[in-house]
């Protein structure tokens, strides 16, 4: 955990008055976990889901059941659905999806060990969705997952600001 960047981000968050949430599958909570470090994160952090199985990602942040199909839980059209999906049943500002395969089993040739898409979604719908293949074992890819993940709320505040 990059607890400067939490605290950049945290300060950021609470500057701009802004709430945020998270819907995450591969990085199981790390997300959560790491905004919710600092002190006084209740203030702008209005909580999170882990959704693991698809039937998860339908019945708690609307992914529908064609984008599964279609698309697979790892792909840009499930990351963005699962943003919107936190951030309506939320009502944050800013709501940031991880999904990917942290390994070291479920690869495939199109969607290798390391794959993951974090997308992020604020009140005027998706801001990004960024798809990454981070090289290194299951705790670096969701450790890398969760500091992008940081980093894009990070940056959608000071975007903002400007």
């Amino acid at each position: 955990m990059n607890l400067g960047l939490v605290e950049q981000t945290g300060k950021a968050l609470h500057a701009r008055g802004w709430t945020v949430c998270s819907a995450e599958s591969c990085t199981g909570g790390l997300v959560a976990a790491w905004l919710t470090e600092i002190a006084g994160s209740s203030d702008y952090v209005l909580g999170g889901v882990v959704a693991y199985a698809n039937a998860i990602k339908q019945a708690l942040l609307g992914v529908q059941e064609a984008t599964l199909r279609l698309h697979g839980a790892v792909s840009p059209e499930t990351a963005a659905e699962m943003a919107l999906g936190a951030q309506g049943r939320f009502g944050a500002d800013l709501a940031v999806s991880v999904t990917g395969i942290a390994g070291p089993g479920g690869g495939t040739p199109d969607k290798p060990v390391g794959l993951t898409y974090i997308g992020l979604a604020g009140r005027g719908g998706i801001i990004a969705v960024e798809r990454h293949v981070w090289p290194g074992d299951r705790h670096a890819v969701r450790e890398a997952s969760a500091t992008r993940a940081l980093e894009l709320i990070l940056q959608a505040t000071h975007e903002a600001h400007s």
